[in-house]
């Protein structure tokens, strides 16, 4: 590993330290959200273009050093910005965050990450590399696989980043739109479990199938 890579990688590890270190966790629960949301509503009428910053830069971080509180952002971005501006910032910024994550393991962490994942990503990596587009978009729709470990295993694929960053942006609009959607309503929420139903699970899997239609008809048809 040369210099460049190694600043960058002993970079992500000091920050994903600090954040264990300082329990930073403990400002990304339903508890801490409730409780400072109109002192962020407050700091949105004031400073607008720099809550959006904020908010966009904390949420790209934390996809791409998988740390803990997407389901929490999201809710936030709902219940500070509105369902529809709300769902386009958190998009956008979950988007660049698994993006970064899937650079830093194409680049820097591709031994480390196949060292302690590499079984489980075996049936994954292959699909992606057979199926590309439609393979990725359908794990982006169902969530089957954690959001952070789809990221890793298409990162050590041959999958284009055009691909990756596409099928990403257009696969987690429904499951990011729930989320956000429930934060602007956020008085009503008791618990993150009860927001995806299986009503809205299943919405997903039935969404995921017809990414796959175009795949599994070119396997049929080479069967054949």
């Amino acid at each position: 590993m040369n210099a460049k890579k190694f600043i960058i990688a002993l970079a992500g590890a000091i920050v994903i330290a600090l954040f264990f270190y300082f329990d930073l966790h403990r400002f990304l629960t339903l508890a801490a959200l409730k409780g400072n949301h109109q002192l962020l509503l407050d700091y949105y009428a004031a400073h607008r273009l720099t809550m959006v910053a904020g908010f966009m830069a904390l949420y790209i971080i934390q996809t791409a050093l998988s740390l803990p509180g997407a389901a929490i952002l999201s809710l936030a971005a709902g219940a500070i910005f509105g369902s529809i501006m709300g769902t386009i910032y958190a998009n956008i910024a979950a988007t660049i965050g698994a993006t970064l994550a899937f650079l830093v393991t194409r680049y820097l962490l591709r031994d480390a990450v196949l060292a302690k994942f590499g079984n489980k990503l075996e049936g994954i990596n292959r699909e992606l590399e057979t199926r590309g587009f439609n393979y990725l978009l359908f794990l982006r729709l169902v969530p089957l696989f954690p959001f952070f470990l789809i990221n890793l295993a298409a990162g050590l694929t041959r999958l284009p980043l055009r691909t990756f960053f596409f099928a990403t942006l257009v696969g987690i609009i429904p499951g990011g739109f729930v989320y956000v959607n429930a934060g602007a309503s956020l008085a009503t929420i008791e618990s993150l479990s009860g927001i995806a139903s299986p009503r809205v699970l299943g919405s997903f899997a039935l969404l995921g199938l017809f990414a796959l239609i175009p795949a599994l008809y070119n396997k049929f048809k080479k069967r054949s």
